[in-house]
């Protein structure tokens, strides 16, 4: 005799093979092959040691007061070494070989400073903070998102685009950390040893050479209340984000030990680097040209790069580790569309097998795809605009057929794409 519980679980009125515990004395329990049972009793104590034996990874997450989220301490064993943090980018993110060692290393720092506070005596640990600068569309948001995955402090992205000085119609720069509060679940604790990605750090820059000119309310204005804050010091946060007013009431944290990673495109940025590497002079004591790579010269940025642009030098002070994203070729951008475990052609598989469809393509469909994606130069968002556009009409009309199988030729991806 069964009894349904819930969707795909069964309670069966017998006895756990494992304990002998009845089914009334037991929340769940699980009918194997050949008459066998097991309880969610067992379920729970085997999954305790294959976490106590390192088989599988214990959650990040343990259940607080009130069934909220609580995130656990940190302990020596949740150090992964940077080799262990590149390996896991490595299952999501193509290529970008020097962005992650430089990511890696840092949150690796950063795990090791807050397992160290108190130990180190004569020596004081500061932070690295990180910007990372890259195209569009070369993974700088994917790879935050990424670490997000497997980290055990609370991690929260940010977009610097919303932010004005204090006054102004805007977000204040405090509420970045908001968004962090709301990840730890107002662990206080555990935000301010947590990490925040500002995302767009360069649609803050400077907007002119001379400052005095216009009130620059979304530019140097930002980037001078964010100095204290990367820095660290204790901020009066309002819980729900927004703006400030007299009557509210305020969480105080102290931002000494939450990482910050600045990632931007920095358009036109090449230019600056290009001028800065010409280095031709006219009569004696000129210098060489030095041999640079023009298809990838961000491998050449310098911090007095990022001033040019338009970042005052007291925040590129506060963000001393700088990296760069490659330029995504052509081999990278056709292993991105079919290789990592979130693949683009993955996701319309899954999609559609959802309505037990089935869903194939050409190899020169792939092929088509990557070659449009680097003439429309938009990086792996462009590899997502063009399936979109060659999927629109499929995924509209298979719902409705009867057919359990779709396959994707070369002649109609042209037909969707190379329309007159």
């Amino acid at each position: 005799m069964t009894q349904k519980t819930r969707k795909g679980t069964e309670r069966h009125e017998g006895s756990c093979s494992f304990c002998g515990a009845s089914a009334d004395e037991v929340a769940l329990m699980f009918n194997g092959t050949g008459g066998a049972n097991i309880c969610s009793t067992c379920i729970e104590h085997g999954y305790g040691l294959l976490v106590e034996h390192n088989i599988i990874g214990e959650p990040q997450r343990t259940e607080g007061k009130g069934g909220g989220k609580k995130f656990r301490p940190l302990k020596r064993e949740d150090l992964m070494r940077p080799d262990q943090i590149k390996r896991f980018l490595d299952e999501y993110v193509i290529g970008q070989d020097s962005a992650k060692r430089y990511m890696s290393v840092a949150v690796y720092n950063h795990y090791k400073r807050l397992l160290a506070k108190g130990k180190t005596q004569d020596v004081e640990l500061d932070k690295s903070n990180i910007v990372l600068v890259g195209p569009t569309g070369t993974g700088k948001t994917l790879m935050a998102r990424t670490i997000a995955r497997l980290l055990h402090v609370p991690f929260s992205i940010v977009d610097a685009t919303a932010l004005t000085q204090a006054g102004y119609v805007g977000e204040d720069v405090e509420s970045i950390l908001s968004r962090l509060l709301q990840a730890a679940d107002y662990d206080v604790e555990a935000a301010e040893r947590g990490i925040i990605f500002i995302d767009e750090i360069d649609k803050i820059a400077r907007k002119g050479d001379n400052p005095s000119i216009t009130r620059d309310v979304s530019g140097e204005g930002v980037q001078q209340a964010l100095l204290k804050i990367l820095e660290g010091t204790v901020v009066n946060v309002p819980p729900q984000g927004g703006r400030k007013h007299p009557d509210q009431k305020y969480i105080q944290v102290n931002t000494a030990n939450i990482l910050f990673i600045c990632g931007g495109a920095f358009d036109g940025i090449e230019k600056k680097i290009a001028s800065r590497l010409n280095t031709n002079a006219i009569g004696y004591g000129s210098t060489v040209k030095q041999r640079v790579d023009m298809n990838n010269i961000m491998q050449y940025i310098q911090p007095q790069d990022l001033r040019s642009f338009g970042l005052i030098p007291e925040l590129i002070g506060r963000l001393p580790v700088l990296t760069y994203m490659e330029p995504l070729e052509r081999e990278a951008l056709r292993s991105i569309l079919t290789e990592p475990k979130n693949s683009i052609i993955r996701q319309y598989e899954c999609l559609m097998g959802l309505d037990d469809i089935e869903l194939t393509f050409d190899t020169e469909v792939l092929d088509y795809i990557v070659d449009k994606a680097l003439e429309f130069k938009l990086g792996a968002r462009g590899l997502r605009s063009i399936c979109e556009a060659i999927m629109m009409d499929v995924m509209f009309d298979m719902p409705c057929t009867e057919s359990g199988k779709i396959h994707i030729t070369l002649e109609y991806a042209k037909s969707k794409i190379e329309k007159q």
